[in-house]
């Protein structure tokens, strides 16, 4: 698929006009669903390659946060082999008791793949927990980017950022 492509697929299936609040809090004249794209299997194939393309051989893992990241993390890894960590909101109080599932260890090298990047907030609270348990992040990459702090949030924290796509891509000027 090109990127042209992508775009028009991404915006016809999950660009929403009208009064939204973002999880920062913040109104928006626009929303993206990124479950209205991630449902969709040839755009979710097609993410899992491309996320493919920013993860190099020192890579050994993949994360993806609850619950957006986990169908990309899931298509990222059949994409690229790597097995996958899932991260959780919160602990769960029943069975294991984990907040993350999947193996790892201490030392491992992690991508995080992230679905719409706003003020970063979620992913970096990922991103810090994988490092308060030994794991490097490698780099956060986002399907899309919305221009709104993230990238100066995340790089701020001391972390790489990368986007597939930004929402100048796709046509919003908001």
């Amino acid at each position: 698929m090109e990127t042209a492509q992508l775009i028009e697929r991404i915006s016809e299936a999950a660009l929403l006009r009208g009064e939204f609040t973002l999880r920062s809090g913040r109104k928006s004249k626009y929303y993206l669903d990124k479950y209205l794209f991630e449902t969709q299997p040839d755009i979710l194939a097609e993410l899992g390659k491309r996320f493919a393309e920013h993860v190099d051989d020192s890579v050994d893992r993949l994360a993806g946060a609850e619950l957006g990241g986990i169908p990309l993390v899931a298509a990222t890894s059949m994409a690229t082999g790597k097995p996958s960590i899932l991260i959780r909101n919160q602990k769960k109080d029943y069975g294991t008791a984990k907040q993350l599932e999947g193996k790892f260890e201490e030392g491992d090298r992690v991508v995080i793949v992230e679905d719409i990047a706003t003020t970063g907030g979620q992913v970096l609270e990922a991103a810090k927990l994988l490092t308060s348990l030994g794991v490097t992040v490698v780099k956060i990459v986002a399907v899309i980017d919305r221009q709104e702090g993230a990238r100066e949030n995340i790089e701020g924290a001391g972390f790489v950022f990368e986007s597939l796509l930004t929402k100048g891509d796709l046509g919003i000027d908001e």
